[in-house]
């Protein structure tokens, strides 16, 4: 009866142990994303999903929270991210320490590209009784400029800056959420709402769909003077008819949505998050439509402002890519 008990205990340790050495065995990694109406929460939630079908081959769990470009960035240097999802000129100025106000520690020289993915034009969305017709138009106007940490926040001071304004130039410029912007603009609590992302959009839609709104021109000196100066600017149309209320075409200008991590994620986590999108493109197309045209070509260079992260190199490699 002695032997059987021990023979019983043995077994149970032996159990207990490999369940312990399993649960060792998995990482769990987290992307950083954006809000929840918005392209790059679809991103992250993407990715995690195919990151997350393959768990049983690599042992790699997935999880993503929202923040924003310059919010991610920052949170993957802290090492409280291991990668994240940030709009182009944001990957240039983080790498590159040239956004003092943005990045206080200076140079983020780890920081280190993974792939591109959608366009994101610089969209101005305003209420059609507020008489806004051109980016000009939102000065005196009560216009959300986004919450402290976003892209769209970042890249509106950027154009601010370039036009001389500041945000006393606004009758209001509120910090709301780009998931609290449609609202806010819907029930008149703002003239106009900005947002740097992928199309279409769910704030977008949302708005459109629920109150009279139309998007802005924005194309001036300023913006031609953006463009010309930076390789991660380009002109961008957001076009008619994606939009209730908005048939003709719009022109602005836009960066990228860019996947980035830093020296201090390990290669084979970034290999194998590489390799289950690209091994799965297709399906990851049809997660969203602002992915729909991507070619894998343009997704492992276009944009990409810091030097590639050695896991994404090892599978493009691989593919005959490089």
């Amino acid at each position: 009866m002695l032997i059987r008990k021990l023979s019983v205990a043995a077994a149970a340790l032996a159990g207990l142990t490999m369940v312990a050495a399993t649960a060792q065995a998995e990482k769990f990694i987290t992307i950083g994303t954006g809000g929840q109406t918005g392209v790059y929460y679809q991103v992250g939630g993407a990715i995690c999903r195919l990151v997350n079908r393959g768990t049983s081959d690599h042992d790699i769990k997935c999880t993503h929270t929202t923040g924003g470009s310059v919010a991610n960035i920052n949170g993957i240097r802290k090492g409280d991210l291991d990668m994240g999802v940030a709009q182009s000129d944001w990957q240039y100025h983080a790498y590159n320490g040239t956004a003092p106000d943005k990045f206080p520690e200076g140079a983020f020289e780890e920081l280190r590209a993974v792939f591109s993915v959608h366009p994101e034009p610089f969209t101005v969305l305003a209420r059609k009784d507020a008489g806004i017709k051109t980016f000009d138009d939102l000065k005196g106007k009560r216009v959300n400029v986004g919450n402290p940490g976003s892209g769209q926040r970042g890249t509106m001071e950027v154009v601010m800056e370039k036009m001389g304004w500041t945000m006393d130039d606004f009758a209001l410029a509120s910090e709301l959420k780009s998931s609290e912007q449609a609202a806010a603009l819907c029930d008149n609590k703002v003239d106009a709402i900005v947002f740097t992302a992928g199309h279409p959009n769910g704030s977008i839609k949302e708005a459109t769909t629920s109150c009279d709104s139309n998007l802005v021109t924005v194309d001036n000196d300023a913006v031609r003077g953006l463009v010309e100066g930076a390789d991660y600017y380009a002109f961008a149309t957001v076009p008619g008819g994606m939009y209730n209320g908005n048939d003709e075409d719009v022109t602005t200008f836009g960066v990228g949505a860019t996947f980035v991590a830093s020296t201090n994620t390990d290669d084979e986590t970034v290999y194998q998050i590489v390799k289950a999108v690209f091994d799965n493109l297709d399906r990851f197309k049809k997660m969203h439509p602002a992915f729909g045209h991507l070619k894998a070509e343009n997704m492992i260079k276009n944009n990409l402002s810091a030097p590639l992260h050695p896991g994404a190199v090892k599978y493009y490699k691989e593919q005959g890519w490089m």
